[in-house]
């Protein structure tokens, strides 16, 4: 029987244990993978420390890899001659990225990350560019991505074309709309956050939403350290707010006074709710007398019991679906379309840039708790394999 080594989760507050552990084979839609590099997640933290989502022990936990397909299941596309779009994924050929999927597996050890070998379903996989990427930075995706267009998502912003993709409209009456939707680009949408990893990720992707001609946001805003803000601005945020200045609502608010814009939707990468929640009660009523629609706040950090509600204003905890088929249709878009496709045309690249933190899986531990420290505009990475 094949084995693999393993950083082993054995109870609740205690250090991860470096075990043998038999390698699994894939079972239907299932990838194989060997794991090149692993990137740490505040939530890893928490559950070594706090037992967070796990059931029963002992388990392997982690969410973010980039690795090699060694094996696939049946039902997995391997080349073009395969019915489908693809993304193909061809034993030991195929560099990916992947997002684990042991949060819906009731923690089998089998599907967590921090091993060398673990079983991935491929819709959570994207296959990655030849060149350009490395396994750290590929390490960085997966999360990083998922948890923004999770917000769009949630809050009912269109995808990318969407709208494009299903008029039906003459040209004639397409350059007209096109018109008509410069003038109704009257919204900016505010990222908190964005010197994380899932908020830099989430100015990128607010980035092509804005750039979208059919959708209706003109500006891209964002909130940052001082350090950090030329960065975010690099990223394809259009103003950058210090989240540290004592009046940064009232700023933010008249700077989209000043553009002739409204805010509307928020996506809270990091930090605190109320902030957010004072620039969007700001906009209520300035809609030119056009209905207003209620306010939507996404939000990465769990919300707080005590939060404020109601006053047009809702905010939402951000996880993908619970249902296993929505589930997988999410990541197959998230992973195998829109981060496949933006990573081979350039439109995003792997953000912030990784901090290698140590090698091989003992490296875990002390990586986590160098995160739980506290870090800023980087991610930590543990190399695990060449």
């Amino acid at each position: 029987m094949a084995t693999h080594l393993a950083a082993v989760s054995i109870a609740k507050g205690e250090a991860f244990d470096l075990q043998t552990r038999p390698t699994p084979k894939p079972g239907p839609d299932e990838l194989l993978i060997e794991v090149k590099s692993v990137a740490l997640n505040p939530a890893d933290g928490h559950m070594r420390d706090e037992g967070l989502f796990i059931p029963t022990y002992p388990t392997v936990i982690g969410f973010d890899l980039s690795g090699l397909v060694l094996e696939v299941g049946d039902n997995v596309s391997v080349d073009a001659t395969d019915e489908g779009p693809g993304p193909f994924f061809r034993p030991g050929i195929t560099r990916v990225a992947a997002y684990a999927a042991s949060f819906w597996k009731s923690y089998d050890p089998n599907y967590g990350v921090f091993q060398e070998r673990c079983l991935v379903p491929w819709q959570h996989a994207v296959p990655l560019p030849d060149e350009g990427i490395s396994w750290n930075q590929a390490a960085t995706l997966p999360v990083a991505v998922e948890v923004p267009l999770s917000a769009w998502d949630a809050m009912g912003i269109p995808r990318v074309g969407e709208a494009t993709a299903s008029s039906s409209v003459s040209v004639a009456l397409a350059g007209a709309r096109t018109q008509e939707n410069k003038k109704q680009k009257r919204e900016a949408l505010l990222i908190w956050g964005a010197s994380s990893s899932v908020g830099t990720m989430g100015v990128q992707s607010a980035r092509l939403l804005r750039e979208d001609r059919d959708s209706s946001f003109a500006a891209v805003y964002a909130t940052a350290g001082a350090a950090n803000r030329k960065y975010v601005g690099s990223l394809g945020a259009d103003r950058v707010f210090d989240y540290n200045e004592p009046q940064v609502v009232d700023v933010i608010v008249s700077a989209a006074r000043e553009d002739g814009l409204v805010i509307r939707h928020c996506f809270l990468a990091t930090g605190q709710l109320a902030p957010c929640q004072a620039v969007l009660k700001a906009f209520f009523g300035d809609d030119q007398g056009r209905e207003n629609p209620r306010a939507k706040i996404g939000s990465a950090p769990i919300i707080p019991p005590d939060a404020e509600e109601g006053n047009g204003v809702e905010t939402i905890f951000l996880m993908p679906p619970t249902d296993e088929g929505d589930r997988l249709a999410h990541f197959r878009y998230w992973m195998g379309t829109w981060l496949r496709e933006n990573l081979a045309n350039g439109t995003i690249r792997p953000s912030p840039e990784p901090r290698i933190v140590g090698k091989g899986l003992g490296a875990i531990n002390g990586g986590l708790d160098m995160l739980l420290q506290g870090v800023s505009c980087t991610k930590l990475v543990v190399e695990i394999a060449e």
